[in-house]
């Protein structure tokens, strides 16, 4: 909570709150069409496609200061305005990714933005002021609004002009939206005070109804009946959510599918495992040997098969189980959730991007088209589950070889 002195004729200094927390050390930001390796291919990077910055009051009071009643005051505020950090289609932050989006957006506009989940509903609404004039006064605490728009970068094969391939960062298919807010200020000013345009300063002071009969009558010390700054108060949620719905749980018949006829172990390169299918539907795909006895659980054929861009889009279907790889739609959010398997439906939480190293290498990456998580696993063991992570897996194990049986 802040003290500070409202002069007169002259805008109150701000008062700034606690610093928003630092962005972590951010890893190498990749750039379009720069060089990525088979390592790279089970990974992602943010990349910002828009941003918009906006003054925003979250806190405010009008307030008379008459003669006799200057002097140090704490006012209680009421609230105007709720800002919720949120990237995508968590409501909140979560996962790596997320954090990265955010530090990327404070580094592109030289800002000290949120990186965490956080609320301005959690801000204490209370101000101490120092009066040394009377007048009519607007208390406040505000800050700037940060949106906008964030898509990924990830590794695929890129034809070159010479007919060649090499590996490349490219766009993504995947992105979403992202609120997130500057360090919270908190002042005084009044009607007459000269403030910077498009300010948090100027912000308040449109909500004291300046040039009005309430600005200039007489009134005793106290709060303000402001028209202007009741109709202000919205609020924005306590979570931005992104404009996916939640899918529909899958039916219990199997979607129609066009699959190919090839049949694939999907590998960890130069190792016996490979992803197994359940045989529980209460179970997960998990790293398997390949024996005699798999039964096909370890078989897959790419179905529905798409292509933009030259990046792949198929559904898993496994030949074992007959169903196919997805994330559950209750833990869609979740960093490490487990990939398992359902009845074939159309669905993008069944859907998955896959990223491809150079022709005559089978290495892929495989990406979930609803979430846009990266599948990895968390160690090489017998029985270790497949699992989605946002930016991927950072040792490279989240990429896989993609073999023909």
């Amino acid at each position: 909570m802040a003290t500070a002195t409202a002069a007169v004729g002259l805008a109150a200094t701000p008062a700034a709150a606690a610093p928003a927390p630092a962005a972590p050390a951010a890893r190498q930001t990749a750039q379009p069409g720069q060089a990525c390796t088979a390592a790279d291919l089970g990974k992602r990077q943010p990349v910002i496609k828009s941003t918009e910055v906006a003054p925003v009051i979250t806190h405010f009071k009008g307030w008379y200061v008459t003669e006799g009643t200057t002097g140090s005051q704490t006012i209680s505020t009421s609230t105007q305005t709720t800002i919720s950090v949120s990237v995508g289609l968590n409501g909140n932050v979560q996962g790596s990714f997320a954090v990265e989006t955010l530090g990327t957006v404070g580094a592109t506009l030289g800002l000290n933005v949120q990186v965490n989940y956080t609320s301005t509903s959690s801000v204490s609404n209370s101000i101490t002021w120092n009066f040394s004039q009377p007048g009519y006064y607007g208390l406040y605490k505000g800050t700037k609004k940060v949106t906008g728009t964030y898509g990924s970068l990830n590794c695929n094969r890129v034809q070159q002009g010479d007919g060649s391939y090499a590996l490349k960062w490219v766009q993504g298919p995947d992105g979403g939206s992202y609120t997130t807010y500057t360090t919270l200020e908190e002042g005084a000013v009044r009607c007459e005070d000269k403030v910077p345009a498009n300010s948090i300063m100027a912000k308040a002071q449109s909500l004291l109804d300046c040039g009005s009969t309430t600005a200039t009558a007489q009134r005793a010390a106290g709060p303000v009946p402001s028209a202007k700054a009741a109709a202000a108060r919205h609020t924005v949620g306590s979570a931005a959510k992104s404009a996916k719905s939640t899918p529909a749980t899958a039916p219990t018949t199997r979607a129609a599918l066009a699959c190919g006829t090839d049949a694939y172990k999907i590998a960890v390169p130069g190792q016996p495992l490979s992803w197994g299918a359940p045989l529980l539907a209460s179970d997960g795909v998990r790293l398997r040997p390949s024996t005699i006895f798999s039964a096909h659980l370890d078989n897959w054929r790419l179905c529905n098969v798409t292509e933009h861009d030259g990046v792949l889009e198929a559904s898993l279907w496994n030949w074992g189980n007959g169903g196919c790889a997805t994330i559950a739609a209750q833990n869609a959010a979740n960093e490490g959730a487990a990939l398992t398997t359902a009845p074939c439906a159309e669905d993008d939480l069944q859907r998955f991007y896959l990223y491809r190293d150079v022709p005559g290498s089978g290495k892929i990456g495989l990406q979930n088209k609803y979430t846009g998580y990266m599948i990895g696993h968390d160690r090489y063991a017998d029985g270790e589950f497949l699992r989605q992570y946002s930016s991927g897996r950072p040792d490279g194990t989240g990429t896989y070889d993609l073999v023909k049986v």
